[in-house]
């Protein structure tokens, strides 16, 4: 495998909106770099918390990846907020969207790492692999490893995509196999294959019952 420089991922991938080496005073950058691409994060975030609304008294919460519930996340909008960034608590963890909707050809693979400068700031990035033919929005996972509130700031880079060219074309797909998160049109919660979607994954179900969680994380 080859890794794709500048000039090849203009030419190979579909990345909407396409933006150069963005560098800007106070905006942490963005953009085509030499062997890579840095996507932003959009403005939409699930962030966990403990204030479970649908646990029977005394039972205790459980991260079920087989039987995902949406009451374990505040969701926060910073379009809505009218704020540029969201505070992720303590030792916790939130789920994003990147801004770019990106296409990978057949024959490339991408991967991603976070990137240095929320790295040292103790906030790891983690996406799992693009795979060929993957289509949609990517879905970023973004911890807070360190014993205090992070900001997390919308519309600015977060992580680093390499993509990686084969040698030779995979005989089967993600498209080919039907892959359930192809076409996501952005942030998607956990699914199985056979198993019902989590309920409630949209903003308007989430506003009425995070909206006193969500002010609280902001004010922060």
């Amino acid at each position: 495998m080859a890794v794709l420089s500048d000039t090849q991922i203009r030419e190979l991938v579909s990345i909407e909106p396409f933006a150069g080496n963005e560098k800007r005073r106070g905006i942490v950058s963005y953009g085509v770099s030499s062997y890579g691409y840095d996507v932003r994060v959009g403005t939409r975030f699930k962030i966990f918390t403990n204030a479970t609304r649908n646990l029977v008294l005394g039972g205790t919460a459980v991260v079920d990846p087989k039987n995902f519930t949406n009451d374990l996340f505040v969701t926060i909008d910073t379009a809505e907020t009218g704020r540029d960034h969201i505070i992720i608590p303590p030792n916790s963890f939130a789920l994003a969207e990147t801004v770019e909707t990106i296409s990978i050809p057949r024959d490339v693979l991408a991967i991603c790492v976070g990137k240095s400068t929320y790295a040292r700031c103790g906030i790891i990035v983690n996406v799992t692999p693009l795979e060929p033919e993957w289509r949609g929005k990517v879905t970023i996972e973004i911890s807070n490893t360190t014993p205090l509130p992070a900001k997390i700031y919308a519309n600015e880079g977060i992580a680093q995509m390499i993509f990686l060219k084969a040698d030779r074309v995979c005989a089967v797909s993600y498209a080919d196999k039907g892959g359930k998160y192809q076409d996501q049109a952005g942030l998607t919660l956990p699914m199985v294959d056979g198993l019902s979607s989590p309920e409630g994954d949209s903003l308007a179900d989430d506003r009425l019952v995070a909206r006193n969680d969500s002010r609280n994380l902001q004010s922060q």
